[in-house]
């Protein structure tokens, strides 16, 4: 029942998001809605806080996190090393480099999976590939990385090394995985990203 209470919330957006993104914009890339619809479904976009977490530890450089909550929640807390993008202005010019490209794993998160999975969902709309979405977003992340629940001692074995993987992550990133200090990341501080190449025309013919 939960399972359908989730993908219902992230289904019934789809119409609204389609609708939403401009056609001149999307034309060339533009995905029917049974195809989007079959994406959502087979919730491939979804990254395990687990797996960010794992990314983090390791300083994965193909790691970029994008909060796509309003500024003020962002300047509150925010997770390490992320960047804000509220989703009002996804659709913004001046972060088209840096959500569409082939160089960094994008993953989008929010305090929940709603906003972010919208985020996703207009990007995919547009064609853009290579953007993910934390599945959870902060409150799972707070509730599975910084407080994760110690299982029994009759547990399987993975539960307990899923415990202790959690247990050490949160450890190692600050005890409270959450960036609480006021970010000091600006708009005008940007990571560095690669472009994507400029096909190069071709010559003469008709």
């Amino acid at each position: 029942m939960k399972a359908r209470l989730i993908l219902a919330a992230i289904i019934i957006p789809l119409g609204m998001i389609i609708a939403a993104v401009p056609e001149n914009t999307t034309k060339q890339f533009r995905l029917t809605a049974n195809e989007l619809l079959e994406e959502v479904k087979d919730g491939t976009q979804f990254l395990q806080p687990d797996e960010v977490a794992d990314m983090l530890i390791q300083k994965d450089p193909t790691l970029q996190l994008i909060d796509v909550r309003d500024a003020d929640q962002y300047e509150k807390f925010s997770l390490p090393n992320s960047i804000n993008i509220p989703l009002v202005d996804i659709l913004n010019p001046e972060w088209k480099e840096y959500i569409n490209q082939d160089v960094k794993l994008n993953v989008f998160y929010s305090n929940g999976t709603k906003n972010a999975n919208e985020a996703w969902m207009i990007t995919r709309q547009l064609g853009f590939e290579n953007n993910y979405v934390m599945l959870g977003g902060l409150n799972y992340w707070v509730e599975t990385i910084m407080n994760p629940e110690k299982p029994a001692s009759t547990s399987p074995d993975e539960e307990i090394a899923k415990y202790n993987f959690r247990k050490g992550a949160g450890a190692a990133l600050g005890g409270a995985a959450v960036n609480t200090q006021p970010s000091t990341m600006k708009k005008s501080s940007k990571p560095p990203i690669s472009k994507r190449k400029k096909k190069k025309k071709v010559q003469g013919g008709c």
